[in-house]
């Protein structure tokens, strides 16, 4: 597939390579293409196959696109990607509402509350897509072929539309996820905050090498 990044910090160039890797044409969405980061990332080995663009050029050239960008930045970058260029493409919302709070006791903060998700207000912000949550629930240096003992670990994803989850779970599989569909969008309602829960030992303890399975 044509994939379009949007954001060009550590999780977007993370999955702009890995799609990279598993033969997507990519074009990574930034701010800035002056950014000394993009920069090296577009001129490493692994990348040279990517062209870097700003959001909306991004947006336009997908035909799926990748939301990776700070959970209090995605409605704007929504916005200067133009949000005509969402219609009907499946869109892959790596975000989380984290707040700018500091965490307390390594419990981090969203701007969100329990009847609510980023999910919803993205999906809402952009009606005519696609929007499948998934990829927010472990750090961006375990998305791609993560290798434990125990085998694949699980990613819960959720979306209103099932060919676009059906999409993401490929994309899954080839990363070397088991995937756990959890529904509707409502769903992501739960699934954000295994953002916290993930975070909790890394900042307690400097632990960043885990992620979830679900047992069965």
């Amino acid at each position: 597939m044509k994939i379009g990044v949007i954001g060009s910090g550590q999780v977007g160039r993370t999955l702009a390579t890995a799609l990279l890797k598993e033969g997507h044409e990519i074009k990574l969405g930034t701010r800035d293409v002056t950014n000394p980061a993009v920069i090296t990332w577009r001129a490493h080995p692994d990348n040279q196959g990517a062209t870097v663009g700003t959001f909306r050029e991004v947006a336009e050239f997908g035909e799926s696109i990748v939301l990776a960008v700070k959970g209090n930045k995605a409605t704007e970058a929504l916005d200067l990607a133009g949000l005509e260029n969402f219609i009907g493409k499946v869109v892959i919302d790596v975000t989380n509402p984290i707040a700018d709070a500091p965490p307390v006791n390594g419990v981090i903060s969203f701007f969100t509350n329990t009847n609510e998700s980023l999910m919803e207000i993205i999906q809402a912000r952009i009606p005519e897509a696609r929007v499948v949550k998934a990829f927010n629930s472990v750090g961006s240096h375990l998305m791609y072929k993560p290798a434990f003992t125990d085998g694949w670990p699980t990613m819960f994803i959720c979306g209103n539309d099932d060919d676009a989850k059906t999409v993401v779970t490929d994309i899954l599989t080839s990363f070397s996820w088991d995937t756990e569909d959890m529904g509707k969008m409502e769903a992501a309602r739960a699934i954000e905050p295994l953002c916290i829960l993930w975070c909790i030992p890394g900042f307690l303890r400097e632990n960043w090498t885990h992620a979830f399975k679900l047992m069965k």
